[in-house]
């Protein structure tokens, strides 16, 4: 048994019938490049091998009695891999667009939490033989990081690997928790909560920095609750738009060079590009400068140990009000250094210390309350949209025997920014994957298809420099 972190547990407070708080991925697998016989049987059992690997992927939530206090983790003594593990198949031609219809679909369903939080559909019937692996796994249980990691572990840097069955000891029985010993030792910690108190001077310090540096036009992060309203800020429904594409890494590390930038800055500046030319098609391009939450792992810098999720986040201006690429880069690049150098000053845990005090029925009731009422379209935007680059490994991969031939990445969006673009790095690719309410943004692979033409105009810029 585990006590889940503030962080994690927030992710589950925070999650509604609309507001689907789950992280996708979709893994692209080419048997056919290595001559090997694709069976879902055999990727199906060698998951189940690996399996004692990852303990996570065996357990489920158990909710304190009247939520006293965070839920714990427990094994699951009924742990069935069949449920987890799913099979469908494209309707032909099995291209990208019917494949991207059934992750939208996917993404778009809950997870039952009486069990562990994760899901894996085997999809066959892709153009050339290939098959598409579509994961989720629940944000509580998993960040980019560790949702990262879970997937190295079902992969190998050879073709056809196969684990030996575990051992009948490698797996030990849990006892399950008593409700009584939950909720006793959730009053007694009740008055902990009241540690909060003592985050409020830290913040109003953190609150007046800010306020100073503003006043000596030192440039930082984007103010929150400052940003223009677009389409993809609003209320959302559940059903989800999905699209992805990819990109060279190379391409990225030449316009870095170029610019004297860092990668982070490319791909925002590509990003941006990208929303720039969709909301101009639309005749929707707001006057002011759109922008992103942009995730931050703290895993190699926080002092906390314990949890799945070890994360902060930078807001970024995104400079779409600037047509020229190569300038909108390098305003970025100016405003991220600025922006690191106060999340510097926050510090790497200071998400994780105000989580830790979340009371678990006021933000249940909080979350229901917002969405219900629609409270995102009746104040000023916090946001535009996320926006994730998670480095991934550089070495070919093999999913479960398997070649990977791409892997794309698929956020949460939630009330008020309803797009969510994530991009992972494998091999020598950026794989792109944008997700977004399909009612905000029904036709989102106009959106990626943008990607390409934002890139072009950058890596010319570079080669004219260069």
């Amino acid at each position: 048994m585990e006590r889940m972190t503030g962080l994690d547990a927030s992710f589950l407070y925070l999650e509604t019938d609309t507001q689907l708080l789950h992280i996708c991925a979709l893994i692209v697998l080419d048997p056919v490049a290595d001559g090997a016989s694709y069976e879902f049987a055999a990727l199906k059992a060698e998951l189940g091998r690996r399996l004692h690997l990852i303990p996570a992927m065996r357990r489920h939530i158990h909710r304190v009695p009247f939520d006293l206090d965070h839920p714990v983790w427990i094994e699951d003594a009924h742990f069935d891999l069949d449920y987890h593990v799913r099979r469908a198949g494209l309707p032909a031609p099995g291209g990208r667009r019917e494949l991207a219809e059934l992750v939208g679909d996917i993404a778009g369903r809950p997870l039952d939490r009486t069990k562990p939080l994760w899901q894996l559909w085997a999809i066959e019937g892709l153009d050339g033989g290939k098959v598409a692996v579509i994961t989720k796994y629940h944000h509580a249980a998993v960040d980019g990081v560790t949702g990262t990691q879970i997937l190295l572990h079902l992969c190998d840097l050879e073709p056809g690997v196969r684990y030996p069955d575990p051992e009948p000891g490698d797996r030990v029985a849990e006892r399950a928790p008593d409700d009584l010993r939950l909720a006793a030792e959730g009053l007694l910690r009740f008055p902990t909560k009241l540690g909060a108190v003592g985050m409020l001077p830290k913040t109003l310090g953190m609150v007046n920095g800010f306020w100073q540096r503003r006043r000596n036009a030192m440039k930082g992060m984007a103010v929150p609750f400052t940003a223009p309203r677009t389409r993809f800020n609003r209320t959302i429904s559940p059903h989800r738009s999905v699209a992805f594409t990819n990109s060279s890494l190379g391409d990225v590390k030449e316009i870095k060079a170029a610019f004297g930038v860092t990668v982070n800055d490319v791909v925002l500046a590509v990003v941006a590009g990208a929303l720039r030319d969709y909301l101009a098609a639309h005749d929707e391009l707001p006057d002011s400068s759109l922008f992103a939450s942009v995730p931050v792992s703290t895993h190699e810098t926080t002092r906390h140990e314990r949890g799945a999720n070890k994360v902060s986040t930078l807001f970024c201006r995104l400079y779409t009000d600037v047509a020229d690429p190569v300038e909108r880069l390098r305003l970025i690049a100016e405003a991220n250094a600025g922006a690191k150098r106060e999340h510097d000053l926050i510090g790497a845990d200071f998400l994780q210390d105000w989580a830790k005090y979340a009371p678990p029925n006021t933000f249940q009731l909080a979350a229901r309350a917002y969405s219900s009422f629609k409270l995102a379209e009746k104040h000023p935007v916090v946001h535009n949209l996320v926006i994730s680059n998670v480095p991934g490994p550089r070495a070919p991969l093999y999913f479960l025997g398997y070649r990977v031939d791409s892997m794309y990445p698929f956020g949460p969006v939630f009330h008020g920014a309803g797009l969510n673009i994530t991009v992972l790095s494998v091999g020598g690719n950026l794989d792109f994957g944008f997700i977004a309410c399909r009612e905000s943004v029904p036709d989102v692979e106009a959106m990626a298809d943008a990607v390409h033409d934002s890139m072009r105009a950058l890596l010319s810029a570079a080669r004219e420099r260069g």
